[in-house]
């Protein structure tokens, strides 16, 4: 906990590779302090067949889920934050945008809780 899930165009993992796109992501959340680093989660998702807007224009798009007790403005510095770093990596990309979305507490479960 966190995880953050990357979906994007195949194409930008052909201008970056994934694991520059998952260390940015990843140390991104690492820099607001909000996370323990050892527990972010980051994955990546190139698609092949898409369609944006009823075009084919490449896009980035991140999953933030995170638990729940963050404030909305410690939310929304995240998604800025974020978005900002990968806008600066990939400035030819026209959709780069994020969401984040709460875990609930009470029926989040991992293996090492039962």
């Amino acid at each position: 906990m966190p995880h953050f899930v990357i979906d994007c165009s195949e194409q930008i993992v052909k201008l970056k590779s994934p694991q520059e796109i998952n260390q940015k992501v990843y140390d991104t959340a690492v820099s607001t302090g909000l996370f323990i680093p050892e527990e972010i989660k980051v994955r990546i998702n190139p698609f092949q067949y898409y369609i944006t807007g009823n075009t084919s224009d490449h896009f980035i798009h991140v999953f933030g889920n995170i638990m729940e007790g963050r404030t909305t403005e410690q939310k929304a510095e995240l998604s800025k934050r974020i978005v900002s770093e990968l806008k600066v990596m990939f400035p030819e990309v026209p959709i780069i945008s994020i969401n984040i979305r709460d875990f609930e507490r009470a029926t989040y479960c991992n293996k090492s809780m039962v």
